[in-house]
């Protein structure tokens, strides 16, 4: 049971209903009933919370059907975070049209996806937000609320000066409403009065770290990545990420595990966006189950039944060991972290002395390969295509049943699906020259 219970509107409801949600926690809870009070808000909760449903259901309670223009406008830091709570915002199926923008893309494309389309709702980086509002693509003269969601990672990435300027274009006002996971002065210097409403849930009562079993890796230099494939093959295929702290080792660790046979997926800064999406489909779809990266991938992303973090490379620095391990133990799961500690080095103060060491001296089974593969479709949403229709399509013209079939995303001019792996070649036989939706196209496994 919550211990803060208030009102949930019908419209919430069906929305909590149609992303899969029964019942909100505290800080949702309160954070609404601080909406509803008025002013401006600043929520500090850890990562893993559930901050996103905390602002978008009380978005979606001031939106008005009888208004067309912009009502309210999200910020976020990274491309990333932006597509993600769009596809929340599209999963809770409000009736009310939002646009997600960032970079990554042509600004003209997404002048003419806007063409005679007002969203109720922007969800967008600072930068691109600010090109958009520069050339006039749209006004926000008429929106009442702006949220900066992960305001202290829009910090660290240098954001401030953008989101200041984005202050400028915005009317006087507009309610703010900020969300962080960590507390700092800076919150304070972007609401718009010294009067607001601060609600402080970085000291829950259920931490995760409760939750979460630590264990000491130890291992030399030399032996560093052979303990490492070995630590994942006694995993047994559950889903793990491995931080490392630069792009280059990222790609050294990724290729050596993927010639020990390994199935690995990369992510970091440098990689193209395609590739950046591919690679997280492919883990959060379970097509590849360890997760090699940067700390790119430690904050904010939406990437659910994490069983193991490994600390590769020691964190920059305490803040950055807890957000890391924030990817697992979320909401009520249990979690493992790992800590590579090369011999005759020291603890870092943040880890306890009592860290038990993990046990490496024990048969390692082999590799095991993942369920599912990626099939690559080559049309999207511009092609009018949806989930539907691809479900559809693999289970008519290929006989496909329910349990052959994984997660679903559609993008603009691709879309990605996940099939059992002993399925895929029988599949794509089945398949091999069928039109989809009346679409003649390319349809073929992604192996790397």
């Amino acid at each position: 049971m919550n211990d803060f219970e208030i009102e949930i509107t019908l419209r919430q409801r069906q929305s909590l209903g149609a992303v899969g949600i029964e019942q909100l926690n505290d800080m949702q809870l309160q954070t609404l009933a601080a909406f509803r009070g008025g002013g401006d808000i600043v929520v500090l909760s850890p990562t893993g919370t559930g901050k996103t449903l905390g602002y978008l259901l009380p978005l979606l309670e001031m939106l008005h059907e009888d208004i067309s223009s912009v009502q309210a406008v999200v910020v976020l830091p990274t491309r990333e975070l932006a597509r993600q709570v769009a596809d929340v915002w599209k999963m809770m199926a409000t009736g009310f049209k939002a646009f997600c923008l960032h970079g990554g893309r042509s600004v003209n494309e997404e002048i003419a996806s806007m063409k005679g389309a007002v969203p109720a709702i922007i969800i967008a980086t600072p930068g691109r937000l600010n090109d958009h509002l520069s050339r006039g693509t749209f006004s926000v003269a008429d929106a009442k609320v702006l949220v900066f969601d992960e305001f202290d990672k829009s910090l660290e990435l240098g954001f401030k000066e953008e989101m200041e300027t984005l202050l400028s274009h915005m009317p006087a006002s507009v309610r703010r409403f900020l969300l962080s996971a960590t507390d700092s002065e800076e919150l304070s210097r972007f609401v718009s009065s010294p009067i607001f409403t601060k609600l402080d849930f970085t000291d829950v009562v259920e931490k995760p770290q409760e939750r979460t079993a630590y264990y000491l890796v130890q291992t030399t230099q030399k032996e560093r990545l052979d303990a490492l494939a070995s630590l994942l093959c006694l995993m047994r295929g559950e889903s793990a990420i491995v931080f490392c702290n630069f792009r280059e080792m990222v790609d050294e660790v990724g290729s050596f595990l993927k010639k020990k046979g390994i199935s690995v997926i990369v992510y970091h800064g440098g990689l193209e966006q395609k590739q950046r999406e591919l690679a997280l489909y492919k883990f959060k779809s379970g097509c590849s189950p360890v997760l090699v990266c940067t700390d790119l991938a430690a904050r904010g992303l939406d990437i659910p039944d994490v069983k193991h973090v490994v600390h590769y490379q020691r964190p920059v620095n305490e803040e950055s060991f807890i957000h890391r391990n924030g990817r697992t133990a979320r909401w009520s799961a249990e979690g493992t972290v790992y800590i590579f500690h090369i011999d005759g080095g020291r603890l870092p103060e943040y880890v306890s002395s009592d860290t038990p060491c993990f046990n490496l001296a024990q048969p390692i089974p082999m590799p095991v390969a993942p369920f599912w593969q990626v099939v690559y479709i080559g049309k999207g949403k511009r092609d009018k295509l949806s989930r539907g229709d691809i479900a559809g399509f693999f289970m008519k013209k290929g006989g496909a049943k329910s349990d052959d079939l994984g997660t679903i995303v559609v993008y603009d001019r691709y879309s990605y699906i996940a099939v059992r792996r002993g399925r895929v070649k029988s599949l794509l036989a089945a398949v091999a020259n069928e039109k989809i939706k009346g679409m003649k196209t390319i349809i073929e496994v992604i192996k790397s």
